[in-house]
């Protein structure tokens, strides 16, 4: 289901300008019925002031400002166990950390949707029960002093699941002073431009992991390529994910790179420190790009989801304990007119990043709206680490009020072409039988999984041909900053595959080989059945010897 099909909610919250600043206003700001644009004036008192104070010293690696002030004569004796009183006994075996992070999670609920906010949600839910449609629930936080509250743990009552881990609700915070989104039609593959950034913990005050950035190059492209190819692949057409990598590139390089309009996800992954034009990112030694810069890149070029494995690109920076408005990365991109920004709210180690990612890619895949595709990747952090583990509400999603949440189109006939050429409409590239050329397989979407069992694209039923065999696929490759695309024949066979080389069979086992038009295949055997891959309505070619 597209999220075009999701009913949206979106609330707004703001300072009270006429009162105290400890008094905010909240109301809809889109509701899926007439009558929910609520209104509803809220309290930040002590109890909540303390109990977020509480939940800092516990789970915060930066020191943060107390969010928002209240004067220190109003607030009583704090104890963790009185206010936690309302949370389910059986949490208590968490321990006080899970039942902190419970705690909070439930009072933010209770905040935010309260009086006639409460109304609207409800009916919402209901409405979106209903008609077996998601509810796309966006939340904009205005005062800077609220938006590094943990807002993504927010569970209506001990027990139940954070809103952030859907189904039933698409979380993800939103802002209305954004530069409007151009056309844009949806694609047929992730293309992905991954960088990696300078490789210096000291200097970037990413703490003690020290990336190892050849190693981590390697990793994340396997993750992002094969999460989309076979992880994903669940009896319908697996989206083809192309990764070009940039590691420790200068500012020139990277924006080169942006400029081919060739990428729809930009991944980055390194170290970042807050700061007031939406933080730096250390791309290599003294090449520093600051969010601003980096948001005319991506909002120009076609970028529609930003990715950061980088400590805080989801908060505010200081200054004199005090938070600057739209200072962190995530809203500066978002402001620039990126459609969605994923950015971590605080310092996350690299296996809890890696461990994401890799859910992340398999989400987006199966063309899932981002939404929904964080959540399972929430999820994921979460059930790996435990409720009681900061790791699960690092993750913060922007999206722009305009983008309705999907990168990918539903599955459907676009065929690959090759590069280059000007081919008609009808022509594809395609696998076809040699003995019967009637007989042919399409690579749609750039991709066709061969093997005996049912769910592959094309199925072969001999006796040395492994259940899931092989898989042809394509790869952009770049030359001078030019895209190219090439084909690749990956065997995961018992007993291999054949290429036609010259006037000679070669076997490739557990491994790839670029395949170019006109080679003849085998699967399992040299006595297999022969197949030539090769362009649609093309002239049959002679077997070879």
């Amino acid at each position: 289901m597209l999220s075009s099909d999701a009913l949206t909610l979106c609330l707004a919250i703001d300072r009270l300008t006429q009162v105290e600043s400890n008094h905010y206003a909240i109301w809809v700001l889109e509701s899926p019925f007439p009558g929910g644009y609520a209104h509803h004036d809220r309290l930040w008192d002590s109890r909540m002031a303390k109990l977020w104070e509480s939940w800092q010293q516990y789970f915060s690696l930066r020191e943060l400002p107390q969010v928002p002030h209240v004067p220190s004569a109003y607030v009583p004796q704090f104890h963790l166990d009185d206010l936690l009183d309302r949370v389910a006994p059986a949490a208590e075996t968490t321990g006080n950390t899970g039942r902190l992070m419970q705690g909070l999670g439930v009072s933010l609920w209770e905040w935010l949707f309260d009086g006639p906010i409460r109304q609207t949600l409800d009916r919402s839910l209901g409405m979106a029960i209903g008609q077996n449609r998601p509810l796309r629930l966006r939340l904009e936080v205005r005062p800077p002093e609220l938006i590094i509250l943990p807002w993504e743990i927010m569970q209506p009552q001990a027990g139940c699941p954070a809103m952030s881990l859907g189904p039933q609700v698409l979380f993800s915070r939103t802002a209305s002073a954004v530069e409007p989104l151009p056309e844009a039609e949806l694609d047929s593959s992730l293309r992905i431009l991954l960088v990696l950034g300078q490789d210096d913990p000291g200097t970037a005050g990413g703490g003690d992991n020290v990336l190892q950035l050849p190693q981590e190059a390697e990793a994340l492209k396997q993750l992002l390529e094969l999460s989309a190819s076979r992880l994903s692949y669940q009896g319908a057409s697996p989206v083809v994910c192309q990764v070009q990598t940039l590691i420790e590139p200068d500012a020139k390089t990277l924006l080169k790179a942006l400029e081919t309009g060739y990428f729809n996800v930009f991944f980055y992954a390194g170290h970042g420190v807050p700061a007031p034009d939406g933080g730096l990112l250390f791309l290599r030694q003294g090449g520093n790009l600051s969010g601003t810069e980096l948001a005319q890149g991506l909002a120009r070029n076609g970028i529609r989801l930003a990715v950061f494995n980088t400590c805080w690109g989801a908060q505010p920076d200081l200054r004199q304990q005090q938070v600057i408005p739209r200072s962190s990365l995530a809203e500066v991109l978002l402001h620039h007119g990126v459609p969605a920004v994923l950015a971590m709210r605080d310092s996350i180690a690299d296996h809890e990043a890696l461990s994401f990612i890799q859910v992340l890619a398999r989400g987006l895949a199966e063309r899932q709206p981002v939404a929904q595709a964080v959540a399972l990747a929430r999820q994921h952090l979460l059930t790996a680490y435990r409720f009681n583990h900061t790791a699960w509400t690092l993750p913060v999603l922007y999206q722009h009020p305009q983008f309705e949440g999907h990168l990918l189109h539903e599955v459907g006939l676009a065929v690959t072409q090759l590069p280059g050429q000007d081919l008609p409409s009808t022509q594809a590239v395609v696998l076809r039988c040699l003995n019967n050329p009637a007989r042919l397989w399409r690579l749609y979407d750039g991709y066709l999984r061969v093997g005996r069992l049912p769910d592959n694209d094309l199925v072969i039923l001999e006796p040395w041909v492994s259940g899931q065999h092989a898989e042809i696929f394509s790869r952009t490759q770049f030359e001078q900053g030019v895209p190219e695309v090439c084909y690749y024949l990956r065997d995961m066979s018992r007993n291999g595959s054949y290429y036609c080389e010259g006037d000679a069979w070669k076997l490739v086992h557990r491994g790839e080989v670029p395949l170019a038009l006109g080679t003849a295949l085998r699967f399992g055997s040299q006595d297999g059945e022969l197949m030539e891959f090769t362009l649609e309505g093309s002239p049959k070619s002679t077997p070879p010897c």
